[in-house]
């Protein structure tokens, strides 16, 4: 069960990826259209405004239609064969159950308790999907239809029809199958939704008007269950779905962030949910103590390579907000030493709240200049300042926490134990696998990774599933006795392994879905070969 869970996790990190580059996006161009910043170029009727409003409308995109992105995003990590067809029907079978659930509550709305009449948006309950008017299920119904329907591609993609039938088979018995599936799928969340409505906007209040405390068990909740993958279930309904604002605090930061600019108004009373989206803070300002502490308990020969191991992974969740590759390097060593972190994480995210800090702040550095901080100079100065302050003094916290525990407990992060800290190159990478001259040009370390990954695994035979998220490859063996040990694969290039009965996690990078890929390749030749050596006769004896 929790492999599943974990699986489904990782699928629905999938657009998220999506998100950082368009946020940037949207939140650059309403600064360059700001009148504090740019004067009189911001003149609605000017050639200077209107391109800009052109791009910002490209931007738009991605946040205009998050439930159709959920939708198809799914199936990518969660189809277990042809996830392009899966992709399609999954689409396909969407927009057919919002179809079906507008044909049926414009028919018969009163009998739902849903007021069809009404226009979308506001407290009706309705929105618009592809241009269909549909209740709004926000991302939840669009995940669970695309589960639903990638169950059934899993079930029956492959299933051999007559040949006569053939034409029907594939992704056509998928996509028939489907259809009738969503025709009481359409009838049970006409039926349900209303009152799930009702009960989201009574925890809307209840988490808002929760206060500091709320902010608190959110942001240690995003923070404590990063090793288990379940985090995506904690941040993605507030940020990304409609608990705490209408369409989700990513969207509604951004649709008024040009009105919050121009307001004196204190932003904690303009947008009060923007507490529920101040995880990122732990990353910048967090993580930056920690990396800060693990150096300077290193032992002093060790330093410098301690440093050049953690200056890319701390750069890496200062800036982008991804932060595995550092939070790893000690959570597999002293597991307690994380929940102090999410501790920590959720008692600042607390104090910014308490002393009027609010915004979109669930990513890194770059995303919080771009879409809060530059945006929000001017009336909103004094705010800036007192997060910054607020963080820069939870990074000593973090540092002296951190290396009293480390010393105290003698913790062996790198460079305290007796292993040599190493830092291998690609020359190292290659002779330790025998590459040389042509084949070190043919033969990429991303490659070799992969087979020694699989190898790890106990073969392709022993692999079940498989599938990733931001920075790990997540797997399903039959067989979790074959499965090597976690120095194996940090021996390969992996920063280290977690396995939880047949669900086994390698930790990566941000090069997992590369990696990934190749695994993947690797199974494909497998099959293939298998299925030559099924249909290839037996010499009679």
């Amino acid at each position: 069960m929790l492999s599943a869970i974990q699986r489904l996790g990782g699928a629905m990190f999938t657009p998220v990826l999506l998100f950082p580059f368009v946020g940037i996006l949207v939140g650059l161009t309403i600064v360059l259209k700001n009148p504090v910043f740019v004067g009189d170029l911001a003149d609605k009727n000017g050639l200077y405004y209107q391109v800009l409003q052109v791009i910002e409308e490209g931007g738009w995109t991605i946040f205009r239609n998050m439930a159709l992105l959920f939708a198809v995003g799914l199936p990518i990590g969660l189809a277990k064969t042809a996830h392009a067809r899966a992709v399609m029907v999954v689409m396909v079978s969407y927009l057919t159950f919002n179809y079906f659930v507008g044909a049926m509550g414009g028919f018969w709305g009163e009998f739902f308790g849903v007021d069809f009449s009404q226009p979308i948006g506001g407290t009706s309950g309705l929105t618009e999907i592809a241009g269909i008017k549909t209740i709004d299920t926000g991302i939840f119904g669009a995940i669970i239809i695309s589960g639903l329907v990638t169950w059934i591609h899993n079930r029956t993609f492959e299933k051999q029809l007559p040949a006569y039938l053939g034409i029907f088979q594939g992704a056509s018995f998928v996509a028939m199958i489907s259809f009738f599936a969503m025709l009481p799928a359409a009838w049970l969340t006409l039926y349900v939704w209303p009152t799930i409505q009702h009960g989201i906007l009574g925890l809307q209040t209840f988490m808002v008007e929760s206060g500091s405390f709320g902010v608190w068990l959110y942001t240690f909740l995003e923070r404590i269950l990063i090793p288990t993958g379940l985090h995506h279930f904690v941040y993605a309904p507030f940020v990304y779905g409609n608990i705490a604002t209408p369409n989700g605090i990513a969207v509604d930061w951004f649709t008024n962030l040009e009105m919050f600019t121009q307001s004196s108004q204190a932003m904690k009373d303009l947008f009060p949910a923007g507490g529920f989206a101040l995880h990122g803070n732990s990353k910048i300002f967090g993580c930056t103590g920690i990396a800060l502490a693990m150096y300077f308990t290193a032992k002093p020969e060790n330093r410098k390579k301690v440093a050049a191991l953690l200056i890319p992974a701390t750069l890496t969740a200062v800036l982008v907000g991804i932060t595995e590759p550092l939070e790893f390097t000690f959570l597999f060593i002293a597991p307690w030493l994380f929940a102090v972190h999410a501790i920590l994480a959720g008692t600042m995210a607390m104090v910014m709240y308490s002393f009027g800090v609010v915004g979109n702040m669930g990513g890194g550095l770059i995303e919080f200049a771009t879409g809060n901080w530059i945006p929000l100079l001017g009336n909103h100065t004094g705010m800036v300042v007192t997060q910054i302050a607020i963080g820069l003094c939870f990074t000593a916290i973090y540092f002296f926490v951190f290396k009293y525990l480390i010393v105290k407990f003698n913790v062996p992060i790198a460079g305290r134990g007796e292993a040599e800290v190493k830092l291998h190159t690609k020359d190292d990478f290659n002779k330790k696998h025998g590459i040389t001259g042509k084949d070190a040009q043919g033969a990429s370390p991303l490659q070799v990774q992969a087979v020694e990954t699989m190898q790890g695994l106990g073969g392709v035979e022993n692999i079940a599933d498989l599938s990733n998220c931001a920075t790990r490859l997540r797997v399903t063996v039959k067989d979790p006795n074959k499965v090597e040990s976690p120095e194996y694969f940090m021996s390969t290039g992996a920063v280290n392994l977690v396995k939880n009965g047949n669900a086994i996690q390698v930790i990566i990078g941000l090069n997992v879905p590369q990696l990934r890929e190749e695994c993947e390749k690797i199974v494909s030749v497998y099959k293939a070969e298998q299925k030559v050596d099924e249909l290839t006769p037996v010499p009679a004896s």
